[in-house]
């Protein structure tokens, strides 16, 4: 045991102890002694960010692309104010990023003294943005806490929690916890349902000739049982963050295509007679502010209990893991179902009309998926801001392969997709994966500073901006909502060839929809960062596109 080890050490062991291989993070006068223990120890590669909200968004996309902790430090009071946006987006993506800050000396902590960042209730202010926060409040208890908030973050329903380390106590010196020599987080076992709750399941369920399966982000584990099930005749859809539980080519899965906005998949849904709900919150914004006629009955199976009933009404409810509740479940239904004789073929056929029915909406920007998909590697991970681009093609029907490759704002969020897109970028360099992260121009611009985290770190990143020279989502709203009076919503920023020839960034214009492909194909070829800039206003307007192409009394 060194005499000279201290809290900021064990911050860094710890972290190195439950496999984390890459930190994101802003040095800071509150936070230096555990940055020193990282770059002593040298196991972490720490990754600079140029400002809190965008680290700690590198931090949740490093998540959910590698499966595990996504970590960010940050400074204290207004630093850790700063990662307020990121922590509300982990927080709506239930992503696992734990975020560490300082405090000021323990002696005048909430004291509101003016000491330099004295942050007021900073605890608090974390608390009420995600999962949970803690403060280390003596060097004794550090590794019970770090433990406690790691355990939090990984356990399901899982979500952003926040430490807070007065500067004094990174600096106190303590004994080296011995249980870090084989170190195991506790984390707490999947609930399983009872073989009582599992038989009344099975009931419900083999009473149903036409059923649905609408899988959620709680169910992305659970991709070998879901697709037993669509083997044994199911049709499927999945919310936008849950996407690819089950490959997206498979013919009985609709993906990303709710039937929101899409009647051809609403009247449907009137024909089935069950929707098996599984880790899924049927949120509003994916299912038109609950306007989607849900096929009934409707059953849910989640690990969280106080998602029963939470949206859509239920007629039963298993609190359990995905995964094991579904396996439980198809132990007691295999051979057993009864499925209407056409059934999966009239979903396969369901499948291929809506996607027509949806990308006929889309005008020249619906063969920008397909020329994309041709080029893009298939198991390429695919980031996105919020954009006109995502919120139609790139959100519901681009196909994807496996959960890990989808990484979005899934709380609607702008400006967040380039940071979400450089941490996954991070994560999918250690698989050889490709990263193409979509942004819109103006999403771009909120962020454009941490281009040059993506240039210092040589990710291997294709940075696509579909560049309309506004807020083309606000426009749209404003069509809507306000007679078409377009306030306030158009932008002007810096020529993206310019921005990418500061860094020597190979860079690519399309300005015809038919050339997309092609240009995408020279970016992704290089290995490295590479931009390209899809000129919207020479390819032409976006369209209007749900619930903007509605028409009066329509």
């Amino acid at each position: 045991m060194s005499s000279d080890y201290t809290v900021g050490d064990l911050v860094a062991e710890f972290l190195s102890a439950c496999g984390v291989t890459t930190a994101f993070g802003i040095a800071s006068i509150h936070n230096i002694p555990m940055l020193d223990a990282i770059g002593r120890r040298n196991t972490i590669r720490f990754m600079m960010a140029r400002g809190e909200l965008g680290g700690l968004h590198m931090a949740d996309g490093y998540a959910r692309v590698n499966g595990g902790l996504g970590v960010f430090f940050s400074s204290t009071g207004p630093g850790a104010a700063n990662t307020v946006g990121g922590l509300i987006e982990a927080h709506f993506a239930h992503s696992p990023v734990l975020h560490i800050t300082g405090h000021t000396a323990t002696r005048f902590a909430d004291r509101e003294l003016g000491t330099v960042h004295d942050p007021y209730d900073q605890l608090g202010m974390m608390k009420s943005v995600g999962k949970s926060a803690y403060r280390i409040r003596s060097a004794q208890q550090a590794m019970g806490v770090l433990t406690r908030a790691a355990v939090d973050a990984l356990s399901a329903p899982m979500g952003p929690v926040s430490i807070e380390i007065p500067i004094d106590l990174q600096r106190a010196k303590i004994a080296r916890p011995g249980e870090l020599d084989n170190f195991v987080l506790p984390l707490p076992p999947p609930r399983l349902p009872t073989d009582t709750e599992l038989d009344d399941l099975a009931v419900r369920v083999l009473a149903a000739k036409r059923p649905l399966l609408w899988l959620g982000h709680g169910a992305i584990k659970a991709g070998s049982a879901a697709k037993r099930l669509l083997d044994l005749g199911f049709g499927m859809v999945t919310s936008w963050n849950g996407r690819a539980t089950v490959p997206e080519d498979h013919p009985q899965n609709l993906g990303g295509l709710t039937g929101n906005g899409l009647p051809i998949v609403a009247d449907f849904y009137k024909t089935l007679d069950l929707c098996l709900v599984v880790g899924c919150r049927m949120r509003g914004h994916e299912t038109g502010d609950f306007g989607i006629p849900i096929p009934s009955p409707m059953i849910q199976i989640d690990t969280d209990p106080m998602a029963n009933g939470r949206t859509y009404p239920n007629s039963f409810f298993v609190c359990g893991d995905a995964k094991a509740t579904l396996e439980g479940l198809l132990a007691r239904i295999e051979g057993k179902m009864k499925i209407e004789a056409g059934y999966p073929a009239e979903f396969a056929a369901l499948k291929v009309a809506a996607q027509k029915d949806f990308m006929g909406t889309l005008g020249v920007y619906g063969t920008f998926s397909k020329q994309l998909r041709d080029v893009m590697p298939k198991d390429g991970i695919w980031a996105r801001d919020i954009t006109q681009n995502n919120t139609t093609w790139g959100n519901r029907v681009f196909p994807l392969s496996s959960p890990n490759q989808n990484v979005y704002p899934t709380g609607a969020g702008i400006g967040q997709g380039l940071c979400l897109g450089i941490g996954a970028a991070a994560a999918a360099m250690q698989t050889n994966q490709k990263t193409v992260m979509m942004s819109g121009d103006g999403g771009f611009y909120l962020n454009i500073g941490e281009l040059w985290t993506a240039v210092q770190e040589d990710l291997d990143l294709v940075v696509l901006v579909m560049n309309d020279a506004g807020y083309g989502v606000i426009k749209r709203i404003q069509d809507h909502t306000a007679q078409g009076r377009r306030y306030y919503a158009d932008l002007q920023g810096p020529a993206l060839e310019k921005v990418a020839a500061m860094s020597d960034i190979p860079y690519f214009k399309v300005e015809r929809a038919e050339d997309f492909g092609a240009a995408m194909a020279k970016a992704i070829a290089i290995k490295g960062l590479t931009m390209v800039e899809v000129d919207m206003t020479a390819v032409g307007e976006f369209p209007p596109y749900y619930p903007f192409n509605i028409r009066p009394g329509g």
